[in-house]
């Protein structure tokens, strides 16, 4: 056994425990707090196996590879934090902080997983592959879903407008368009309900 190998495996593992503690600007459904990232993560790697029959793609998506993606893809926030999706000013420099965050991080594995964890997080940020197009939009899906759940209490507190809403989950579509049908519904619905303005 390469006990360096193991020990930077090991040094990465609980390095990571800390994506626990990045708090994100979305509620869990019962509306008594706000989630943090690993449950981001893990919801959305649950979403995946549920909800892979949606993907869009000719045959089947490769979905070990979309559950890798889906835990992989929040990590850096452990060093660039997490950006609300609806702050521009903080987004500006979103890419270069998650950059910086990807090459400490994944460095902290040995080579060969460094080099993995690094394709499998610039696949999901491009989203070029059937997966990285699956993996984005249950990651903009899982979100809404959390807001419609909550009679859209965060999008109230920040003053997000169903435009807002709207041109950042349009992007479900290439994913899956059933998903992205089903997306704009619930936006529809939540401002009718009033959760969301026009």
């Amino acid at each position: 056994m390469d006990l360096d190998r193991l020990q930077r495996q090991i040094e990465f593992v609980v390095e990571i425990d800390k994506l626990k503690t990045i708090v994100r600007q979305t509620l869990i459904t019962d509306g008594s707090r706000q989630e943090d990232s690993a449950e981001h993560s893990w919801h959305l790697a649950v979403m995946a196996m549920v909800l892979s029959e949606y993907a869009n793609h000719e045959g089947q998506v490769d979905l070990v590879r979309v559950l890798k993606m889906v835990l992989v893809h929040d990590l850096v926030e452990i060093d660039a934090g997490d950006t609300f999706c609806y702050d521009e000013i903080g987004n500006q420099g979103k890419l270069a902080r998650e950059q910086k965050a990807a090459e400490r991080l994944f460095g902290l594995l040995p080579d060969d997983l460094a080099a993995e964890f690094r394709r499998l997080w610039d696949e999901f940020e491009l989203r070029e592959t059937p997966e990285a197009k699956f993996a984005g939009a249950l990651d903009r899906l899982q979100p809404l879903l959390n807001n419609c759940a909550t009679s859209g209490r965060m999008w109230q507190h920040h003053e997000v407008t169903s435009d807002m809403v709207m041109r950042r989950n349009q992007p479900i579509e290439e994913g899956s368009p059933e998903l992205w049908d089903y997306a704009a519904g619930m936006i529809r619905d939540a401002v009718s309900k009033g959760w969301l303005k026009e």
